[in-house]
């Protein structure tokens, strides 16, 4: 399918690992011409040399922590006029005793996922809407609106990002920029793998990762059997990043193999 984007920059930001590397690929496949943030330069520059060699388009890496003002000003420097932005961040870790979050922990989980996306955005829209032409897909998580005790630290900021996406969504898409989000279950990705570490230690379990799929998968049912690999995700992120979704605005698409029980 031509996603009709050749030719336009694109940022992906968390696109070193994981669902953020996955849509990196899609994107550079469509023949955009791709920025891709991360915190670990080894492994972002690798990252960035394989997609560039393996799809024959231009990758620019950037060491930047998007959470973080100067991480945020490295990004804006490098690429000051993208067509695309997709966000994704590092998943917090699954907390304990709900009764022990403490305020440090709440500032750190608001400033990750939910400030730090805002900034990113508020500081390219403008652009876009001059341009009159846009796509902005922040990879979220299903826990914004699936309510998991033990991802407090996770579902809450990005509820408020979904709030927020919604209601820009309808102000900027009269000026052709269009904001979804995504919902994503759990995935078997290396992010993914730190967190069953956590996992583990949350339910005293032996931190066996056969063990730990185990246990989630018969305390979370997911219709499909299986936990999705991040190539299940990044089909429908380049997607809703290509001239095709132009009529899909403010949504917010749970992929999770079934597993959140609504029709909303």
């Amino acid at each position: 399918m031509d996603l009709r984007i050749a030719g336009k920059k694109a940022i992906m930001a968390g696109g070193s690992a994981g669902m953020g590397r996955a849509t990196a690929e899609r994107l550079a496949e469509a023949g955009v011409e791709l920025f891709i943030t991360a915190r670990r330069e080894e492994r972002l520059v690798n990252a960035a040399r394989e997609i560039a060699d393996k799809y024959g388009t231009k990758v620019t890496p950037v060491v930047a922590d998007s959470s973080t003002e100067e991480g945020r000003s490295a990004l804006f420097a490098a690429c000051p006029d993208p067509d695309i932005l997709s966000i994704t961040i590092k998943p917090p870790e699954p907390n304990g005793n709900f009764l022990e979050l403490t305020p440090e922990m709440w500032r750190a989980s608001i400033e990750t996922a939910l400030i730090g996306p805002i900034e990113i955005m508020r500081h390219y829209i403008p652009g876009m809407k001059d341009r009159k032409w846009g796509r902005i897909v922040n990879i979220a998580t299903f826990s914004a609106k699936n309510l998991m005790i033990w991802r407090l630290m996770s579902g809450p900021a990005r509820s408020a990002l979904l709030n927020y996406t919604g209601c820009v969504a309808r102000e900027v898409a009269p000026h052709g920029v269009v904001m979804n989000n995504l919902l994503p279950g759990l995935f078997a990705t290396e992010g993914a793998q730190e967190v069953m570490v956590s996992y583990a230690k949350a339910f005293n379990l032996v931190p066996d990762p056969a063990v730990v799929r185990k246990h989630f998968l018969e305390s979370n049912y997911v219709p499909t059997g299986f936990i999705g690999e991040a190539d299940d995700l990044a089909a429908m992120a380049a997607f809703l990043c290509s001239e095709l979704a132009r009529f899909i605005v403010g949504q917010n698409i749970v992929i999770d193999g079934g597993q959140h029980r609504s029709i909303f």
